[in-house]
């Protein structure tokens, strides 16, 4: 994702069981900034349930709060807009509420310059579009595989990188299942080239849907086609787990669109999950909240 709306309800009671030890809000923030999104706009909602309602104390204390949570995640408050905001009647969504005379608005500063703003819609045009990586290799992961009467096989997924078009030839990791695209669409519209970030399904000539499955990779077989691999390292942070983990450990791992088991092979370095810095050689164990780069073993390739 580009950028993540992290949703805190206001409410009496409600705030306190999210940002305590376990709570959602907690948990998502960091999730967030584990999977790399590293663009935040925090929605602080539910203020028509504040006592007394639209109060700017509350507003005030949560946004305390959670900057210094998400200071700790990683993220800096200061590129972070905190919206006052009611989804139930609209307040601070797509227009000023005058309910909350004493909002003056959100203020961001980056490397890239400071925005402003006082509602929700505009904190989400706020957002710096990530560069789209259209120069690299194809890579497109399969999130469905449908059969269209009269159409056929049509594989359905977001280009992560590269561009597909009609009349490439293209492979299907793992399996290297190599076919022609007829047709590339979005929205129901035929399009002469799909880009990064763009969701399509294409039409694929003489191939069955029990052939591909959601996980599957396509790729360009004339350009750095994708392979299966037979292990992998990866940097991986230990959120919440009751014990130790060690290698042998085997968890399931979600990879885009993939879902399969991959043991711990070797537990490399111990880093802190910030900075990447080494701060161990070769752990014996790992508990949670460190960080780690690991070799991984997939159960098939």
């Amino acid at each position: 994702a580009d950028c993540a709306v992290l949703i805190v309800a206001s409410g009496v009671g409600e705030f306190e069981a999210g940002i305590s030890k376990n709570g959602q809000t907690r948990e998502h923030a960091l999730l967030a900034y584990t999977l790399g999104v590293k663009q935040m706009i925090i929605g602080i909602n539910k203020m028509d349930t504040t006592e007394p309602p639209y109060s700017e104390a509350r507003f005030k204390e949560i946004v305390t709060e959670v900057s210094a949570y998400i200071k700790k995640v990683g993220y800096d408050p200061k590129t972070v807009a905190f919206v006052p905001i009611s989804g139930w009647h609209g307040d601070n969504m797509l227009e000023p509420s005058d309910k909350m005379s004493w909002y003056k608005g959100w203020e961001t500063t980056r490397k890239s310059g400071s925005g402003s703003g006082k509602t929700l819609l505009e904190a989400l045009d706020n957002i710096e579009p990530p560069s789209r990586p259209s120069d690299k290799p194809l890579r497109l992961p399969l999130q469905d595989v449908y059969k269209i009467g009269g159409i056929g096989t049509v594989p359905v997924g977001r280009v992560e990188t590269g561009v597909l078009k009609p009349g490439m030839i293209v492979c299907f990791a793992p399996t290297a299942l190599t076919t022609e695209v007829k047709s590339v669409e979005m929205h129901h519209e035929s399009l002469p080239e799909a880009l990064p970030g763009d969701n399509v399904g294409f039409n694929v000539k003489n191939v069955s849907v029990k052939e591909l499955r959601r996980g599957y990779v396509a790729s360009d077989s004339k350009n750095k086609p994708a392979t299966g691999c037979e292990d992998f390292t990866a940097q991986v942070i230990i959120l919440n787990h009751p014990g130790n983990v060690s290698a042998g450990y085997t968890p399931v791992l979600d990879c885009h669109t993939a879902h399969i088991a991959c043991r711990f092979a070797d537990l490399q370095q111990k880093v802190d999950r910030r900075t990447g810095k080494v701060t161990e050689e070769a752990p014996k164990t790992l508990k949670s909240g460190d960080a780690a780069i690991i070799k991984l073993i997939p159960s098939k390739p």
